[in-house]
């Protein structure tokens, strides 16, 4: 897998759980959801993502 496809997936991951965790914990993890959200957004501006320097660093190949 190249890292974008393994991005996209964490990115869904973190939505999900979060959502999950607002629902059945505290509506606080929505801020979590937000966090995700924005540096997606951002990401799609600057081609800069935290999770992909991360993902670099563990070895996985880009597309």
């Amino acid at each position: 897998m190249t890292i974008e496809r393994i991005l996209r997936g964490i990115a869904g991951f973190f939505i999900l759980l979060s959502l999950l965790l607002a629902h059945f914990i505290s509506p606080k993890w929505l801020w979590f959801t937000a966090i995700v959200g924005f540096v997606l957004f951002q990401s799609a501006f600057t081609n800069w993502c935290p999770m992909m320097v991360l993902l670099k660093k563990l070895g996985f190949k880009q597309c």
